[in-house]
């Protein structure tokens, strides 16, 4: 028999296509150059603005710092430290090893402040739940994770409830109902007003940036 292809980025971008889409939006690829495997327009826009729009607003945060888990999403931490006019520190992690236990540094100073975790997605909680104890025996005096794609699986909301978050916040691009029943402490924030408004500016032809640029405009 015939091995089965491979689920790839490359073969979800033909199957698209040959579905008949002419344009795609899509959120905060785990990796920028999926967009490179369309051969059709690509518009890939960041939950940043969102998730900045409600820190922006919530009150008695105090002093705040926004906290990178990786040297990967150290970008991602920046966009949103600007967005909050916030400092950054970024969780170093380090395998020593094959089958080796990850080593946990911290570049950046947490004392005495309000740590804002902020990834593109959080999948069964191990590695974040590690990095919000690390934050609070480095002193943090709250801790808040969020992302935009909340996969939450397996054991996730068990590690995110006993981990003691100060809040855990995601958008809907994963349909949150039944784990907002099991943990009714998380916030999810909604994609849809921000999505309408590109589809409207793409069908309009007008500019996806001025959309992206006024979407929180109080």
């Amino acid at each position: 028999a015939k091995p089965r292809q491979p689920i790839t980025s490359k073969l979800v971008a033909s199957l698209l296509e040959r579905a008949g889409a002419d344009r795609v939006v899509t959120v905060d690829l785990h990796a920028t150059q999926i967009q490179g495997f369309f051969d059709i327009p690509a518009d890939d826009i960041t939950a940043n603005g969102l998730i900045a729009d409600y820190f922006k607003h919530k009150e008695g945060l105090g002093e705040i710092v926004v906290v990178s888990p990786d040297h990967g999403g150290a970008v991602r931490a920046r966009n949103l430290a600007n967005a909050l006019g916030a400092p950054i520190a970024i969780i170093d992690k380090r395998r020593p090893k094959p089958n080796v236990a990850e080593a946990m540094n911290l570049i950046g100073d947490v004392d005495g402040k309000t740590a804002i975790i902020i990834d593109d997605m959080v999948d069964t909680a191990g590695t974040l739940t590690a990095g919000i104890k690390m934050l609070k025996d480095k002193g943090a005096k709250a801790v808040y994770a969020s992302c935009s794609h909340g996969i939450l699986s397996g054991p996730a909301i068990e590690r995110l409830k006993a981990a003691e978050l100060a809040g855990f916040v995601c958008t809907n691009t994963i349909d949150q109902t039944e784990n907002q029943k099991n943990y009714p402490e998380m916030t999810v924030l909604s994609m849809a007003p921000l999505l309408a408004g590109l589809i409207h500016a793409v069908e309009e032809n007008s500019s996806l940036s001025e959309v992206l640029a006024h979407a929180f405009d109080d």
